[in-house]
Formats: C-alpha cells, sequence, structure tokens
C-alpha cells in the first residue's frame, strides 16, 4: 500500500472508530438518564402510596416514555369513579411539581 493511501486508511478508521465510540457512550448516557428519571418516579410513587393504600387502594409504576408516566391503580382505586381525578389531581401533580421531566401521569391496566 503507498504511503498516503495507508494515510487515509488510518485517518478514516481513527475517525470510525471515535464516531462509533461517541455514539456508544451517547447510548450508554441516554440509558443512565432513561434509568435515573425511572428511579426518581418509582421514589414519589413511593411517597404518595400510603395516603392512596389509606382509601384501599394502591398505585404501580408501569413505564415512562417521552414524560408521560404510567400507572396501574389497584384495591379500591381501581373501580372507583374517582380514580381519574386521584391520577391527575393527586399522582400527576405531585409528580410534576418534584420531577420537571414528568408531563402527565396516565392509568394503564
Amino acid at each position: 500500500m503507498m504511503p498516503s493511501v495507508k494515510i487515509v486508511v488510518i485517518n478514516y478508521t481513527e475517525k470510525t472508530e471515535s464516531t462509533a465510540q461517541h455514539l456508544y457512550y451517547s447510548k450508554k448516557l441516554v440509558a443512565s438518564a432513561s434509568y435515573m428519571l425511572e428511579e426518581q418516579v418509582k421514589k414519589a410513587i413511593d411517597e404518595i402510596r400510603p395516603q392512596i393504600q389509606a382509601h384501599g387502594g394502591d398505585v404501580e409504576f408501569v413505564d415512562i416514555q417521552e414524560g408521560i408516566v404510567k400507572v396501574n391503580l389497584k384495591g379500591a382505586c381501581a373501580g372507583c369513579p374517582m380514580s381519574q381525578m386521584t391520577v391527575k389531581e393527586g399522582i400527576q401533580s405531585y409528580l410534576k411539581d418534584k420531577i420537571p421531566e414528568v408531563k402527565s401521569v396516565e392509568a394503564v391496566q
């Protein structure tokens, strides 16, 4: 291989490896941030759980995507006509105050 061609190949390889490493670490950073956000949400839900349990219900974290938290209401809350109010005025208000990344909370089954 001619010296100038060898340099081009080496430079291309170094840039490709650098880009691949950057992409790898970027994905790892995003995954870490998502995990930390999920842990914050779970902790906040644990903080309000006693108030919900005092009324015979319970709340379980299901998922969070793009700032939308999904929860499952259990016990007395599952069939309660006021469950939507519990989700929006109780759980959502608390989570949004505590964690700015939370946009809304939805009940799922």
